[in-house]
This record gives structure tokens, sequence and C-alpha cells, in this order.
């Protein structure tokens, strides 16, 4: 299939509602926009520096794991929350009782990150 006539799926009138339902995609592709093959290979050698770091963490589980961390407390900051990373990472039990609060947000983006990423 040409990707230039490529079409993601189509709109379905279901009851009182729109639903999209998509496409298969595994399929041959064919393209004749050079553009394509230069994005291609810029993706291809990203996913290659991507793939050489991933070897020289030693732990790339912990890694993510304290990416979520520092995403969950830069984002929490963003709504007024102050919990630093350092408190991120210890329990509630070891908190200060009036940072608690603040401790359970970011926490709970946490635990929400966890639950939505798959196994």
């Amino acid at each position: 299939m040409k990707l230039e006539q490529f079409k993601a799926g189509v709109w379905k009138k279901q009851y009182q509602h729109r639903s999209f339902s998509p496409v298969a995609i595994n399929q041959v592709w064919t393209w004749e926009d050079p553009t394509i093959n230069t994005l291609l290979e810029q993706a291809n050698r990203a996913l290659g520096e991507l793939n050489a770091y991933s070897l020289i963490v030693p732990d790339i589980d912990l890694f993510i794991q304290m990416h979520v961390f520092k995403e969950a407390q830069t984002s929490s900051r963003i709504e007024g929350t102050q919990t630093g990373i350092d408190e991120a990472l210890l329990s509630e039990d070891q908190m200060q009782p009036e940072k608690r609060d603040d401790w359970r947000e970011v926490r709970n983006y946490i635990d929400a990150v966890n639950q939505a990423a798959p196994n």
C-alpha cells in the first residue's frame, strides 16, 4: 500500500455517538516521497543510540522508576506541591505530618503511571 494514500480508519455513527475504527497496518508499505526515507533513517539511528544507552545503564528498571519519580515530582510542582525528589522516595511514615498531603499527591501520580504502564 502506498503510504501517501493511507487512511488511518473511518468514523462510524453508533447510536448517539461516533467511534473511530482503525484499519489494519500490517501490510507491505511503499512510498514515493524521499523525505520519508530520511526520517526513517533518523528514527533508526535514534533507536540505535537508545539501545546503546540502555546497554550501559546498570539497572534499566531502576532508571525508569527514577524517571517516573522525577516526572511525578516535577508535574506535581506545577500544581503547587512542595515535595522534593528525595522526599518522594521516602515512605509515608518517614514524612513530616505537615508534608504528607503533598507527598500523597506525588505518590498518587507515581501509582497512576505505574498502573497505566504495561507489564
